[in-house]
């Protein structure tokens, strides 16, 4: 299956909260968007990697992507390394993205930063002819594939994006897809301990961030991301 747009997230729900909507606006374009979770989160302080699993599927129907995998790498102690690059060059080769989506350049949990550059520096060996891969069950050798464009979305920390998609119409949509992730967020009678995204304010402040990125560039909700290289258009009119 070819995709237009494959998005990383080191944990499950890194991807919606990071890029919800602009998956969702992408998908009502007709774009066929998959999701490639690195981790199961099982590190995660609430709920559990079964729950996560069950959260990231839920939360995949919602949204509407084409397809949705989980590569299993150990939460919090993956490394960019070769053995990780091959996994991931692997799914960037099986669905030919010509857009990659992934994590935040620089986070406050490791996880994320690591899954940044681990997923660009493979996007990059994709391209190359004489690194081989074959997807399990299969004989014959992948065919190079290098995506035309790796973004960067933006997290928890305030990171100055270099630009931002009007998502307007669609920030509804990534509340209810991020939502899906219950063990993670507020719940009055839940007795899991307390974490920094469980509380009563920090889906209000998702949405905050959002409204305040549309409010700088004339709409209502926007969201951000960084680039590695200069954004070109090819007709002027692109720009307004």
């Amino acid at each position: 299956m070819k995709l237009d747009i494959l998005a990383f997230g080191a944990h499950p729900d890194d991807v919606e909260l990071g890029a919800g909507a602009t998956i969702a606006k992408a998908i009502a374009k007709g774009k066929k968007v998959g999701i490639i979770d690195l981790t199961r989160g099982e590190l995660g302080t609430r709920g559990s990697a079964e729950i996560r699993d069950r959260e990231a599927a839920a939360a995949a129907k919602i949204l509407g992507v084409s397809a949705r995998e989980n590569l299993g790498f150990a939460d919090g102690f993956f490394v960019n390394d070769k053995e990780h690059q091959l996994e991931i060059i692997k799914m960037v080769r099986k669905y030919q993205p010509d857009m990659v989506l992934c994590n935040a350049i620089d986070d406050r949990h490791i996880d994320h930063g690591k899954g940044s550059k681990l997923v660009s520096d493979a996007c990059f060996l994709s391209g190359l002819v004489k690194i081989e891969t074959q997807l399990d069950g299969e004989r014959t050798n992948q065919g190079q594939w290098r995506p035309k464009v790796v973004y960067h979305y933006i997290q928890w920390k305030n990171i100055k994006p270099d630009f931002v998609v009007d998502v307007s119409e669609f920030i509804k949509k990534k509340t209810e897809a991020i939502l899906a992730y219950s063990s993670q967020f507020h719940d009055p009678a839940s007795k899991e301990p307390e974490t920094p995204i469980s509380s009563k304010t920090f889906i209000e402040s998702v949405n905050y961030r959002a409204k305040d990125l549309g409010r700088l560039v004339g709409v209502e909700y926007a969201e951000g991301f960084t680039t590695e290289r200069f954004v070109a258009v090819k007709n002027i009119d692109d720009l307004i």
